[in-house]
């Protein structure tokens, strides 16, 4: 028998207002210095921003943005035999949303000129309509997994 005890994931907390851990994850994410409370209100109104802007309840739009910005595969460096190749694998489900939350704040941050809710309410936008940064990001992936498909038979070692 082992002596140390099994190592347990922790459950997502979810976020007072949609009662989702995915939003949670999100807020987490846009979150500075501690201040949750500063990021829920950037989130929440972001959200409410686009929903007035596409007419669609907040929810549908924050999964069909999940949906259009999470990759499926991703490339990974392997050195074999002296020569590094990029060899395309599948990504684990937490990593996947980790991935498309990263993109979407890092891009929502790379606009300039107006507040980060703003920021993020046209990064929502445009993400709910398959155009801005955070969906080429994903497509890039997917073009560089595709066209390193012929060496997938590496993902093994």
């Amino acid at each position: 028998m082992p002596r140390r005890q099994r190592n347990f994931k922790k459950r997502a907390q979810v976020d007072p207002r949609f009662k989702n851990d995915k939003v949670n994850l999100l807020i987490n994410r846009v979150m500075v210095d501690g201040k949750k409370h500063i990021a829920q209100g950037i989130v929440y109104n972001a959200l409410d921003k686009a929903a007035e802007r596409l007419k669609k309840d907040p929810m549908v739009i924050f999964d069909t943005v999940l949906t259009n910005i999470t990759p499926i595969v991703e490339v990974k460096s392997r050195r074999i035999g002296g020569a590094s190749y990029q060899i395309p694998t599948e990504i684990a489900p937490g990593r996947r949303l980790s991935l498309a939350f990263r993109w979407l704040v890092q891009y929502s941050r790379a606009r300039t000129g107006v507040p980060m809710e703003d920021k993020l309410t046209a990064e929502l936008v445009d993400a709910f309509n398959n155009t801005g940064t955070a969906v080429k990001k994903k497509e890039d992936t997917h073009k560089m997994a595709d066209a390193n498909k012929a060496l997938a038979h590496y993902s093994k070692y």
